[in-house]
């Protein structure tokens, strides 16, 4: 998380991260449980106990966005987004910095593209530096399914 950013989570992303903590849970009680001689034991129970702080921060720290009710046709965190860059479509799914995947088409609210159409609606105009250069979107599609 980018420092000063809020740590905004879609219902999905809190989930995924509860997720990740049970299993983390798990995990610790099978090396507690395990060979107490295991030569590795101690440094995976460190590493495992280290993860799990930073996780256990992430989740205390955590603001879940709900989409608007009734849906507001306005760009949010959670929102499957279609723009159109140099005439062609450009989809993707605003997240929170964890469930952020850009090959898989999500992309964090702090990322450049997110933050340069936010709180926009269908027919607006943006303009996001990308790979540090202007490039001017057009915000085509707005809605709360996967893009």
């Amino acid at each position: 998380l980018p420092p000063g950013a809020r740590n905004l989570v879609t219902p999905q992303g809190l989930a995924a991260l509860r997720d990740e903590l049970a299993h983390m849970d798990r995990d610790e009680a099978d090396l507690l449980d395990g060979d107490p001689q295991r030569p590795d034991r101690a440094r995976r129970l460190a590493v495992l106990r280290e993860r799990r702080t930073a996780l256990e921060d992430r989740l205390a720290s955590a603001e879940p966005v709900l989409p608007p009710d009734p849906p507001d046709g306005r760009i949010r965190v959670g929102s499957a987004v279609t723009v159109e860059r140099d005439g062609e479509p450009v989809r993707f799914r605003i997240t929170g910095v964890d469930e952020a995947d850009p090959l898989e088409g999500t992309i964090a609210h702090t990322a450049p593209l997110a933050q340069a159409v936010l709180d926009l609606a269908e027919g607006d105009d943006a303009e996001a530096r990308i790979d540090g250069r202007p490039v001017r979107l057009r915000i085509v599609r707005v809605g709360t399914d996967a893009a």
